[in-house]
């Protein structure tokens, strides 16, 4: 995330301690940590400006601007064959490269690699690291083919949202608009498993445990707690499951209604959204980085 710019207004000498503001001004101005700022301030009395230049000159403000860059944006590619689909995530740093004709010509190279060979995610990574590396001068930014998934099916139904940044494909057979309709559920109810009966017990008992613990602070006596957690469990497979979950388009039906009723059905699918399971770290807060540094006064 970019810094909220700061505007200098003027440039003050302290002869007395370092105010949190300067401190707060400095760092907004040159993206350094706050103790590398505090220090800065004073060695010059307080005066933002000559920590800037004395930053500059050391070579610190540099290094402050090379913090390593989290590639958590980019692009879900699909392409499909006889037989199945790979879905491939090729990530960058901002959205605007997303969107980059370069990149996006990168994306689907690698897409109709996977595709024409069902590589793995080393193999794709290994065929294109020269041009990944050559890319990422080019562009300026961290660039990651980071995983490849593959839906194998005679009848495969595709669906990318919001300019690909998230992927859906599900194997079936029936109508091709159901199966369509099914890419567009799974997009937007986010499945984990094809049936209920698919959820597995380890996934059931873990919430079982969380869900008596929720009533039993609620007041409830244990064996109420068990009786009431019972019923919810069977609600909770079908949550979560593709088959047991309400129809996005008609919620009064589940997905097994309309699949039976159009003659059609899911045997699988795959559902990949850009960026997710990335943790981004911003790094501590101003107030965060203040009350580390009074603490250690």
């Amino acid at each position: 995330p970019q810094t909220t710019p700061f505007v200098r207004t003027n440039s003050v000498s302290l002869n007395a301690e370092v105010t949190v503001a300067a401190i707060k001004e400095l760092r907004g101005l040159t993206g350094a940590g706050m103790m590398d700022c505090k220090k800065a301030l004073k060695e010059t009395d307080g005066d933002v400006e000559a920590a800037i230049e004395n930053m500059r000159t050391s070579g610190q403000l540099k290094a402050a601007k090379k913090a390593t860059k989290v590639a958590a944006e980019g692009q879900i590619i699909i392409k499909s064959s006889d037989g199945g689909a790979a879905l491939v995530e090729v990530n960058c740093q901002t959205d605007f490269v997303a969107k980059d004709e370069s990149f996006l010509a990168f994306a689907n190279k690698v897409a109709d690699a996977a595709v024409a060979d069902k590589a793995s995610i080393e193999d794709l990574k290994a065929q294109f690291e020269e041009e990944r590396v050559a890319l990422v001068a080019k562009i300026g930014e961290n660039i990651e083919v980071r995983r490849v998934s593959y839906v194998e099916g005679e009848q495969v139904s595709t669906y990318l949202h919001n300019g690909g940044k998230i992927g859906v494909v599900v194997a079936g057979n029936g109508d091709d608009t159901v199966l369509k309709n099914m890419c567009m559920h799974v997009c937007a109810s986010s499945p984990q498993f094809l049936s209920p009966d698919d959820v597995a017990d380890d996934v059931i008992e873990k919430e079982r445990k969380i869900q008596i613990e929720v009533a039993m602070n609620e007041g409830k006596p244990a064996d109420i707690a068990e009786k009431m957690v019972a019923g919810r469990m069977k609600k909770f497979a079908g949550e979560i499951a593709l088959k047991g979950q309400p129809f996005v388009m008609e919620p009064k039906k589940s997905v097994a209604d309309v699949l039976k009723e159009a003659k059609s059905d899911v045997s699988s699918f795959i559902r990949l959204e850009v960026g997710e399971g990335i943790v981004v770290d911003d790094g501590p807060s101003f107030a965060e980085e203040v009350a580390a540094m009074a603490g250690g006064n």
